[in-house]
């Protein structure tokens, strides 16, 4: 079977990925994307392919899934890297069942309003940050916002927020270097915030882990416990691109912006269609195949690589009607992959969808004049969705 085959290299590309993989998607559900260093891989570019391969247990997430493990850390710290997300089938589920409660829709609902406290802080501070009267949202809002709410929920000593920050803003503006950099002090300080839990336990997720821990060693262990701490620290950045990219949507649709101002009752489906329409991960995390597989009349084989085009399937006109129009009073059917689906589901997509809800009303209701200096540009990335900077009046 011939499959098209798009160049992530091309700079078309990456200025606009968006374009590309829609493009690419109308000429067949079946692609590959040609990358530096890795052989071409396939990439599913249809909402009922990518929806079908995401929950399908013949397709494995792997240590080859995350491009940017390193490889010359010293040999204690490899035990860390090891995360919950690279685990599969029963291994996956014990350690998901040991995160899921905290992050439900019902205890993403209680936690409103101390979300709501940080995000009244923030806007508190906007006009010290503003220079001829403009600042950058990102950098002082949605930025610092989504690493406040983890480390109070996880239980990050106040002390040790300031280095998580630093990790946390080199996930949020894709570094990949400098996160590679930082890994061990991402190491060392989870490891101290479990020692200081052991220690001193509270209310929060960490201490009721190190609880678990003491309590049944057989179901978490002290390294997985160290390493569940940082995957969830730093994956609860999620939030920061996506509150960025759904402000500078609603920049350029004033007609949706003026209609959430005067209809607050629109934020909850407000944040499902900007995770639709400008959700931060372009592509899913790579998968493997586990054996032959058929998907849309392409042979894929055991071990080769596949690829979910997330933008492309929550654009795609066999699922959404009138797909290209962003509409804040969209019904939310069928479910957008913005949060990805199957078991790998974003643990934390309850806790995005309400510091995302909270955050943009709470800015519109704070500044109702809230207008950009110039139209917000995206990073050049054909797997993200992120803008370097989103410089407003308020």
């Amino acid at each position: 079977m011939s499959v098209p085959e798009l160049d992530l290299t091309d700079p078309d590309v990456a200025r606009d990925p968006v374009a590309a993989y829609q493009r690419l998607r109308e000429r067949g559900p079946v692609a590959r994307l040609a990358a530096p260093g890795l052989p071409a891989p396939w990439a599913l570019t249809r909402y009922r392919e990518c929806r079908a391969m995401l929950g399908d247990p013949r397709f494995e997430l792997s240590p080859a899934s995350f491009a940017m493990r390193p490889t010359d850390l010293p040999e204690e710290l490899l035990p860390y890297l090891r995360t919950m997300q690279e685990t599969e089938g029963a291994e996956h589920l014990r350690l998901r069942r040991l995160a899921a409660p905290a992050f439900t829709a019902r205890r993403a609902t209680g936690l409103r309003p101390r979300v709501q406290r940080i995000v009244d802080r923030l806007l508190d501070a906007l006009p010290e940050h503003a220079e001829d009267g403009a600042v950058d949202l990102s950098a002082h809002f949605t930025r610092p916002l989504p690493m406040e709410v983890i480390c109070e929920l996880v239980g990050i000593p106040e002390a040790d927020r300031p280095r998580w920050r630093e990790y946390g803003a080199a996930v949020a503006t894709g570094s990949g270097p400098a996160l590679v950099a930082a890994i061990p002090g991402v190491i060392a300080d989870a490891r101290a915030a479990v020692a200081h839990r052991t220690a001193e336990p509270g209310e929060d997720l960490l201490s009721e882990l190190v609880r678990i821990r003491d309590e049944d060693g057989d179901r978490l262990g002290e390294v997985e416990l160290v390493a569940l701490v940082w995957q969830l620290v730093l994956a609860g950045q999620t939030p920061a691109n996506l509150i960025a990219n759904a402000v500078g949507t609603l920049f350029e649709h004033p007609d949706a912006l003026a209609a959430l101002r005067t209809g607050p009752e629109l934020l909850p489906r407000a944040v499902e269609e900007s995770l639709r329409w400008c959700g931060p991960q372009l592509l899913a995390i790579p998968r493997f195949a586990r054996e032959d597989v058929e998907v849309a009349g392409a042979e894929l084989r055991a071990g080769e690589m596949v690829v979910a085009v997330l933008s492309s399937a929550n654009r795609d006109p066999r699922a959404f009607a009138d797909p290209e129009r962003f509409d804040i009073a969209r019904e939310p059917t069928p479910g957008h992959l913005g949060f990805a689906h199957g078991p790998h589901f974003c643990l934390g997509a309850s806790l995005a969808r309400v510091q995302t809800e909270v955050a943009l009303g709470s800015l519109l209701r704070r500044y109702p004049a809230l207008a950009p200096v110039r139209v917000p540009e995206r990073q050049p990335d054909p797997g993200t969705w992120r803008l370097p900077e989103l410089t407003a009046t308020l």
